[in-house]
């Protein structure tokens, strides 16, 4: 403890975030005191506009300013192609790359049974419904290639068997245990085009 509790709980919350630590986050704070109030109110509101404007999608779950994101509300989207991921994130770097041209569905997790994440607690029903409305006509399954990443693989394919869409998984050439969010787009391509059936 430095003598600024206020100093330190604002690190204690930076180093929350996934790749920052004490360090990294003590930067982070001492670089806003540096350039003063205009940085932290700047910050403030960008923090209040995530608060009170980005919701989820009612169609995929994606992150949106109102009620359909971008991406549903883009009329030259295929339809018929449906890719399935674990995170908003996720879907970032398929838009990142720019190649993809369906639509997605965001379960918002993995399957977990260590971490009490059933289906239930995942956008499975809502991807049911999709898939049973008959308009989907292949699914790609682009979970992570973990253990967890591969248990939701093996739900999400059993449950498109029964709706008669075909089935396909990115292929391998992922790197195992990565998250896609940090794939460069040439690997994400080449995962993608190298899909198969599942």
């Amino acid at each position: 403890m430095n003598g600024l509790p206020s100093v330190e709980r604002a690190i204690a919350i930076f180093s929350r975030f996934p790749g920052i630590g004490k360090k990294s986050a003590g930067r982070m704070i001492y670089h806003l005191l540096r350039y003063g109030e205009r940085d932290i109110e700047q910050l403030l509101q960008a923090l209040q506009n995530l608060r009170d404007r980005v919701k989820t999608c009612r169609i995929c779950h994606n992150l949106a300013e109102g009620d359909i994101c971008w991406v549903c509300n883009d009329k030259k989207r295929d339809r018929s192609l449906l890719c399935v991921l674990e995170e908003p994130s996720d879907l970032m770097a398929f838009e990142k790359a720019g190649f993809f041209k369906g639509t997605y569905h965001v379960l918002g997790g993995r399957l977990n049974p260590l971490d009490d994440v059933g289906p239930e607690q995942l956008n499975m029903s809502s991807l049911e419904k999709r898939l049973l409305s008959g308009e989907i006509k292949e699914l790609v399954i682009a979970t992570n290639p973990t253990v967890e990443g591969e248990a939701t693989a093996h739900f999400v394919a059993q449950l498109a068997n029964s709706s008669g869409s075909k089935v396909t998984r990115l292929a391998y050439g992922l790197p195992m245990g990565g998250e896609l969010e940090y794939l460069d787009e040439s690997t994400l391509y080449q995962a993608l085009t190298g899909r198969r059936e599942f």
